[in-house]
């Protein structure tokens, strides 16, 4: 396979492309912050939905409600409704970093118009990305008239790494012409074997929010005063998931053995695997520390937001093995271009 060296496409690909960056770790942070809502207990701090105890700024205090609050809001949802101001404000703070994440990604999306002509795969893959944090935000809302339901909780998620996705594919796809194509060493072997992991680290976190559905029913028992006996309640799912990380850290450490042997220090591939198995032992050490640690809450958004990322990483990483097949229709768009 011959390298390709050619030119930036312009400067308003070069502000895409770091927007586009930027739009990302904008949807990481809501990540974040939406493990923060669920480690506080903070779920349903706002009631209702888009609004917040039908307000747009809400209470920081219980006499700012209507006297009947728990009536109106408890019927509303079916259960009992008790104003805390941190969790109110928590759950507000994830909802306007939701908003603001969306408009980044309106942003970008303006900015991938000029792609049309270029590569249209990169304008319509951002353009989706649009549309399903649309349809996220409607999600958000059916989570909270759901009070919480787990199928829903976790589907929302799931969403938000399909948008880290479609944006990561559009972001590569827009440095066709800007990074030089190379071969890749045991390029078979370095495809079955990340694409067996991210399989396997998407397994995980699936795994991972069915232990969590599990400590919800552990915690609406127990009460959220009781967190070092939490652990010992969760049964055979905890113990799955535990013992399935130590088969993905294998994985990666002979990903990296592969990468090592046949790639220079400097190299992307050789940068984005050893990033990825740090994010993965990070990752694993905030599990111990969740399981024999009583479940610190601060812990808890860090571990699901670690193996997020983990796995945005390992798209990046298979993405870049196959870079010749990402840059192939946009460069062959380039080229006509030129001999036009």
């Amino acid at each position: 396979m011959t390298s390709l060296e050619l030119k930036p496409i312009n400067k308003t690909g070069k502000f895409y492309r770091s927007f586009v960056v930027f739009t990302i770790l904008s949807v990481y942070l809501l990540i974040l912050a939406g493990g923060i809502v669920r480690s506080t207990g903070s779920g349903m701090g706002c009631p209702d939905w888009p609004k917040c105890f039908g307000m747009w700024i809400p209470p920081t205090d219980a006499s700012q409600l209507p006297a009947d609050y728990q009536t109106i809001f408890g019927a509303k949802l079916k259960g009992e409704v008790e104003f805390n101001a941190v969790k109110t404000w928590i759950e507000y703070a994830n909802r306007l970093l939701g908003a603001l994440t969306g408009l980044f990604i309106l942003v970008a999306t303006i900015a991938s118009v000029r792609y049309l002509r270029k590569d249209a795969v990169v304008f319509y893959c951002t353009l989706s990305s649009l549309l399903l944090t649309g349809f996220q935000g409607w999600l958000g809302s059916k989570v909270v008239s759901s009070e919480l339901s787990p199928s829903m909780v976790t589907l929302h998620m799931l969403l938000a790494i399909v948008i880290v996705f479609v944006l990561l594919y559009a972001m590569a796809r827009s440095y066709a012409g800007v990074v030089r194509d190379q071969e890749t060493p045991n390029k078979p072997l370095l495809n079955r074997l990340v694409v067996l992991i991210v399989g396997l680290t998407l397994t995980q976190i699936l795994l991972g929010t069915q232990v969590r559905e599990a400590m919800d029913e552990v915690i609406m028992k127990m009460g959220y005063n009781t967190r070092d006996a939490w652990v010992s309640q969760l049964g055979l799912k905890f113990y799955i998931h535990r013992s399935f990380s130590a088969l993905i850290l294998l994985l990666h450490l002979g990903l990296g053995y592969i990468v090592l042997k046949n790639h220079p220090a400097g190299s992307l591939i050789y940068k984005m695997t050893m990033a990825i198995i740090g994010s993965v032992v990070v990752e694993i050490a905030t599990g111990i520390t969740l399981a024999y640690l009583g479940v610190p809450a601060l812990a808890q958004p860090i571990h699901l937001t670690l193996a997020v990322v983990a796995v945005g990483l390992q798209f990046v990483l298979l993405l870049a093995i196959n870079s010749d097949r990402v840059f192939k229709h946009s460069v062959r768009h380039q080229l006509q271009d030129v001999l036009n």
